[in-house]
């Protein structure tokens, strides 16, 4: 069974980390993981600007030196960053000291580029208590997610998938897609009625700082 919406039992308990945003109007956060890719992000970034709405990027190290254009698209574009970091680790199965290490190393990556941030996202949202606990006392905050669109998945049914995001979504919601060629195929199919439909309900989009 697919969970669109993280269970709030799940949320609270792991409450030191951030789910969701609530604010005053109604706001929808959208995140990219694991880019940047030439072609998924060029067209994240295609969609975004058609659709006047801004977004968060959270980048592996390696895609940020393999392709440094890109980044400096998103930049240019007033997008907001997170760390991914370096090499896509799994927290679950990785030292602490080689986590963080591989956290620091994907900050170098930002800044050769001239880009600070303190927002960061585990991939696979999988990390350890001391890994998270460690990242915090650095100043990190760590983003995980309310809504989970599973666009890397080639077998999801596309309807259905988009129904319950949309009906899932709420004033707060960090929402993640993924700008990747494995994604591409579903987010073409997802990311622009997903904007659409929620534009229409009255939503704004904002970024994670």
């Amino acid at each position: 069974m697919r969970l669109f919406r993280i269970p709030s039992v799940v949320q609270s308990y792991f409450h030191q980390y951030v789910w969701r945003i609530q604010e005053k109007t109604p706001s929808i956060y959208l995140t990219f993981d694991d880019g940047p890719n030439p072609l998924a992000s060029t067209y994240v970034l295609e969609v975004l600007k058609e659709q006047n709405v801004k977004a968060t990027f959270f980048c592996v190290g390696d895609n940020i030196r393999k392709f440094p254009t890109i980044i400096e698209l998103i930049k240019t574009s007033h997008h907001a960053f997170g760390n991914h970091t370096q090499n896509h680790l799994k927290g679950w199965n990785t030292s602490t000291q080689s986590y963080l290490d591989n956290v620091v190393k994907c900050d170098q990556s930002f800044e050769k580029l001239g880009i600070r941030t303190k927002v960061f996202r585990p991939p696979y949202g999988r990390i350890t208590k001391q890994q998270g606990k460690s990242l915090l006392a650095e100043s990190f905050k760590i983003i995980m997610w309310d809504i989970l669109t599973y666009d890397y998945d080639k077998n999801i049914s596309i309807e259905p998938c988009l129904t319950k995001i949309i009906d899932k979504s709420r004033n707060g919601s960090i929402v993640v897609f993924h700008d990747s060629e494995k994604a591409l195929p579903q987010l073409k199919q997802l990311l622009v009625p997903y904007i659409i439909a929620m534009k229409a309900k009255g939503f704004q989009f904002k970024v994670i700082v």
